[in-house]
């Protein structure tokens, strides 16, 4: 199903989730493109691409590549390969392109280098998958989904990840923007797969 070895590509994403990734992106693809909130070094990126080529379509894929809260100096998920001294910034834009050319996926997937609030404001395409795994504060989870879940067209899918019930096993707010989409009526979740939220737009 994958063009790489995906243990090989750094990310938190569960082969699980991956896996129920590919296969709901490539059901939304009939719809239109895909979108991916938040790639860091290219996990998920690789399973939602591999589905778009498949589809032939395409996945725009919108991070500012400096890294969320927790990837940042001194912080619990902070990578020093992918800091950069000179700049004193966190930059993971060459590892993902590395992850796109390993996995033949510079034909289907279009980075977009930019916050996904600012990308938003001229967005005009109907989507048929959204992908929010962007930064993780109840301000960033809150706005990824504003901006990015009313470009789902109907009949498409909305998935969010680290979907955590019980607050005990991490952090609220993609649990939390996970119960907004279901309270706005626009949304049908189907159960979570591990902590990948998928909702159906009606």
């Amino acid at each position: 199903m994958l063009p790489i070895d995906i243990d090989a590509v750094k990310g938190f994403l569960d082969k699980d989730e991956g896996a129920a990734l590919y296969e709901y992106a490539l059901k939304a693809s009939i719809l239109g493109p895909c979108m991916e909130i938040g790639s860091y070094c290219g996990k998920s990126t690789v399973y939602l691409g591999s589905a778009c080529q498949r589809a032939q379509t395409l996945l725009f894929a919108v991070d500012h590549h400096r890294g969320s809260e927790e990837h940042q100096l001194g912080e619990a998920y902070h990578d020093p390969a992918l800091y950069d001294i000179e700049a004193q910034r966190m930059d993971s834009l060459r590892e993902f392109r590395r992850t796109l050319a390993r996995a033949h996926l510079e034909d289907t997937v279009v980075p977009i280098v930019a916050p996904s609030d600012l990308v938003a404001r001229h967005w005009n395409t109907p989507l048929g998958l959204v992908f929010i795994d962007g930064g993780h504060s109840m301000e960033a989870a809150l706005t990824d989904y504003r901006c990015w879940a009313p470009h789902v067209q109907r009949g498409g899918w909305l998935a969010i990840h680290d979907v955590f019930p019980n607050p005990e096993d991490g952090g609220r707010p993609p649990y939390e923007i996970w119960t907004l989409a279901q309270a706005s009526g626009l949304f049908e979740a189907l159960p979570l797969i591990k902590t990948l939220g998928l909702l159906r737009r009606l």
